[in-house]
């Protein structure tokens, strides 16, 4: 009798735990599944009204790169960078010179008579007829030199690969560095997860920097002292959505940001305060999940967006 009720418990219990699996299965499959309260919605981050999209999209300068990876802009001259190539096209897209690198670059800075451009572990020096003049190597392996900026004559680097700025003088002599802590006893810098880390000069000669991990734009001294930095990390289009934004940043004339965000790819328009402007081109504008593009601008206000995937200059004026 006592082994009589051991099976019949036994029978009753596998009963039990049959109807318990089939109603979980009933009650959570494809289309009954309750909404999970803590989902990360992204849906709602590729809509971008239509009032608050400032700008429209001029013209297309189409590129004979495929892979860009950086741009800056000089007066009437647009300075590309991809493949291993740099190539300098007028406003207008006709050629003007086209050069052969030692080295994949990366990103682009011109000042006086020499162009900048950062690769994995070096600067490499050219003059205005595209010879290579210096290349600069005092870099560690991990380094990954992904933008350059110069005032005067100090040239500014990101190394995306130590999260780190350099200054160095135009003889390749490094005079100062700093990773973004404001005191010592501050246990993170700058957070950098991606290859995206970038810098730049306002007209005014002020130093900003991107902290794309927390979501900052941060106002440095040329000796690496935090001035000021502002954050926007609203949930909607006014604030840098994903892991690590900005991706890329560049001024209007009179200091307003463009900033261009990777993931849910976005090109805005701030205040140099921080606060948010609209919208210079939509996510709909670019490929799901594409390459971020790099960003300048000219003396006239116009947006130029260096864009991997269409291999091409899109311009951007506003309406």
């Amino acid at each position: 009798m006592k082994k009589q009720g051991i099976y019949i418990f036994l029978f009753v219990l596998m009963v039990v735990i049959v109807v318990v699996i089939v109603t979980d299965f009933a009650t959570n499959k494809p289309g009954k599944r309750p909404s999970n309260p803590f989902e990360y919605e992204m849906d709602g981050f590729h809509e971008t009204p239509e009032e608050e999209i400032l700008y429209k999209e001029t013209r297309n300068l189409k590129m004979k790169m495929v892979q860009l990876t950086g741009i800056t802009c000089r007066g009437e001259e647009l300075f590309v960078t991809g493949d291993r190539n740099l190539q300098v096209i007028g406003l207008d897209g006709r050629m003007k010179l086209d050069v052969a690198l030692p080295e994949e670059p990366l990103c682009v800075a011109v000042s006086g008579d020499r162009i900048y451009m950062g690769a994995l572990a070096s600067v490499m020096v050219l003059d205005m007829e595209g010879n290579l003049v210096a290349q600069w190597k005092d870099f560690e392996e991990t380094s990954l030199i992904t933008s350059i900026a110069v005032y005067e004559n100090n040239i500014f680097l990101a190394d995306a690969g130590r999260r780190r700025v350099y200054r160095y003088q135009p003889d390749g002599t490094r005079a100062a560095e700093f990773e973004g802590k404001s005191t010592d006893d501050v246990l993170h810098g700058f957070i950098v997860p991606s290859a995206c880390f970038d810098l730049g000069l306002n007209e005014f000669g002020d130093l900003w920097v991107a902290n794309p991990g927390k979501h900052a734009l941060e106002n440095y001294t040329f000796d690496g002292n935090l001035r000021g930095f502002w954050t926007s990390v609203f949930s909607d289009v006014k604030g840098f959505q994903g892991c690590c934004n900005p991706a890329h940043f560049a001024f209007l004339p009179g200091g307003n940001f463009i900033t261009c965000e990777k993931g849910v790819i976005r090109v805005k328009e701030y205040k140099p305060s921080g606060e948010y402007v609209g919208v210079v081109a939509a996510p709909a504008k670019f490929i799901e999940e594409g390459k971020v593009p790099d960003i300048t601008t000219d003396a006239q206000g116009r947006v130029y967006v260096c864009d991997p995937d269409k291999q091409s200059i899109r311009i951007f004026e506003k309406k």
